[in-house]
């Protein structure tokens, strides 16, 4: 596995942070996917194609889900975060702030 995606000596890790680290970088890689797909797909001018790639970023949209809530589960401040601007209706940013207020009150 690259070491790159580590700011600190693996070795000193704990297996717990490493899993982190390791699932930190496939949402990453998914979110990339994600980006570069959607462009693709809006320069492509074959119908055909354009329905593959589609299909494929579908696929990444759930890895991308997925690696998200392994995630969520496993950093309660994260998930509190989350909670308080993820599908709610309102300005983004104010539901920010308030969900920022939650997180240090939970913490």
């Amino acid at each position: 596995m690259p070491e790159n995606q580590y700011h600190e000596p693996p070795d000193e890790l704990s297996a717990e942070t490493r899993t982190f680290a390791r699932m930190i970088t496939s949402l990453v890689e998914e979110a990339e996917a994600i980006g570069w797909y959607e462009q693709r797909i809006s320069l492509e001018p074959d119908a055909q194609a354009k329905a593959i790639m589609g299909n494929a970023q579908q696929e990444e949209f759930k890895h991308f889900a997925m690696d998200l809530e392994f995630l969520l589960r496993r950093t309660p401040k994260w998930r509190v975060a989350c909670k308080g601007v993820l599908f709610r209706d309102g300005e983004i940013v104010e539901l920010g702030e308030q969900a920022e207020d939650a997180e240090h009150d939970a913490g």
